[in-house]
């Protein structure tokens, strides 16, 4: 837990759900959505301590952020943001994920030919003002005045807008180091693992649990993923598959999930017999642990479940399995 150079303890992010277009009416500021892992930062004089939107430690994966900050740590302050790596202009997910890694020497090496940006939008205390519950104007005046004096550029302000026609232009040009648009409302505060912000991605994606597995049709290797959402009871439901996997990377991740296997896999709605997208593979499935999230993109949703075969996106090691709620069905 932070130490007492802090007036909040730690808590999850303040999250956002999904809509299908950006809300109009006064109120609201928006921002691009960074394509990275969120991480919560809490910086004092004496230690910097960085979180993942799950809750878990960072510090040890980017230990160039956590040098930076500990050099303009004069006085607390806890800031909410999003690290990315840049490569070439973009925002390289593959390179951000490689540093989730066991050996440090590892990690030291990457952290110099890949270093991270920390995209900083939110700030919930600076110095002795605690500012989770001021509205979000007061706190972005405070987070600017921070990364001012921060006047690093690895560390550096996101944009934000009141105009909904720019809005619009982020989320049309988004696809490089974002890949939607946030917006907030100006008068509220800060909600700690709430979905109180609302998102709208240029492709509709949804993160989910990696609830079982089936082979492919005459071979023993994975042919798809069956994927899980978490319902209001906390019952892993199925909503679909995905597939689309190389068969390099299938032969590699085949004895990972056959080392997972575990009932019951799903604890709400299960898979029943053959896929009905594909009537050639065989109805038998194997259960796993629900420890694996994987992202993949969708197009419509029809009673709580995916029409069609979904799109292999990547994995999100970042993210908690709990995390992945049905509310990322909603229209």
């Amino acid at each position: 837990m932070p130490g007492r150079a802090f007036l909040i303890p730690q808590l999850l992010p303040m999250e956002a759900r999904s809509t299908a277009s950006l809300p109009v009416d006064e109120g609201w500021q928006y921002e691009p959505k960074w394509d990275g892992f969120r991480c919560l930062a809490y910086v004092a004089p004496d230690e910097v301590r960085l979180y993942s939107k799950s809750g878990k430690s960072l510090a040890r994966f980017f230990p160039e952020i956590v040098e930076l900050l500990a050099r303009h740590s004069a006085e607390p302050c806890v800031l909410d943001g999003e690290l990315v790596v840049m490569v070439d202009g973009r925002a390289a997910f593959d390179a951000l994920q490689a540093r989730l890694h066991p050996a440090e020497s590892r990690i030291a090496r990457l952290s110099r030919e890949t270093p991270a940006h920390y995209v900083l939008f939110d700030c919930l205390q600076s110095g002795a003002e605690r500012l989770i519950d001021a509205p979000l104007d007061a706190r972005r005046a405070a987070l600017a005045r921070l990364v001012a004096a921060f006047a690093e550029p690895a560390l550096f302000l996101s944009d934000a807008t009141f105009d909904i026609a720019q809005a619009r232009r982020w989320l049309a040009d988004s696809g490089e180091a974002t890949d939607g648009v946030i917006a907030k409302r100006r008068d509220d505060g800060y909600h700690p693992g709430e979905r109180a912000m609302v998102k709208v991605k240029r492709r509709r994606t949804a993160d989910c649990v990696v609830g079982g597995f089936r082979y492919a049709s005459g071979e023993h290797l994975v042919g798809s993923l069956l994927l899980g959402l978490y319902d209001d009871a906390g019952r892993l439901d199925h909503v679909g598959f995905t597939s689309g996997l190389g068969r390099a990377e299938r032969a590699e991740l085949t004895p990972r999930l056959e080392a997972m296997i575990e009932p019951p896999g799903f604890t709400g709605r299960a898979p029943g017999g053959p896929s009905r997208w594909a009537t050639d593979r065989s109805g038998e499935w194997q259960p796993l642990r629900p420890e694996l999230v994987v992202e993949v993109g969708f197009d419509q949703v029809t009673g709580q479940r995916f029409r069609h075969g979904t799109r292999f996106l990547r994995w999100r090691p970042d993210k908690a399995p709990g995390q992945c709620r049905m509310e990322q069905l909603d229209s």
